[in-house]
């Protein structure tokens, strides 16, 4: 597999997690919703889980990791500095996750296509999870804070 595609999933696996990473610890202690908090860890795991099944050398894409020269790594939008409350944190992320998940669902399909329709589904999932997630912060009154 050619050095871009690594360096690829190995950006959105990571960015994909974080942002569910973030709205799991919403549900968990904000929200404190057991049921969402395990909807949201099994998603997460199940990134990971792909990956493993499509035999990717995880380790290589560790070893790939160049931050120091990743033109990303140094932008940070004025919209990145601020969040206005816990709904704000959710959207954030959960878009965040989504984007990731087409990414991976774009290119895992070069090297495995029923990959591609995993992590097609797991894209709509995260879509309703994060419409369930706002829609209880709404019913809580937490958007400001």
């Amino acid at each position: 597999m050619k050095e871009e595609l690594y360096r690829i999933f190995d950006a959105n696996i990571n960015r994909a997690r974080e942002g569910l990473r973030v709205c799991e610890e919403v549900a968990r202690f904000i929200l404190c919703d057991e049921k969402l908090t395990k909807r949201l860890k099994a998603l997460r795991h199940q990134v990971t889980k792909i990956i493993h099944g499509m035999n990717i050398d995880t380790k290589r894409l560790l070893a790939i990791r160049d931050s120091k020269k990743d033109v990303g790594a140094r932008t940070y939008p004025k919209s990145e500095g601020r969040r206005k409350g816990y709904q704000d944190i959710v959207t954030s992320n959960m878009k965040r996750a989504e984007e990731s998940l087409r990414v991976l669902e774009e290119f895992t399909k070069k090297i495995d296509p029923s990959a591609g329709a995993r992590f097609k589904r797991l894209r709509f999932q995260a879509y309703d999870l994060e419409r369930e997630l706002l829609e209880k912060l709404e019913s809580m009154k937490w958007e400001s804070q």
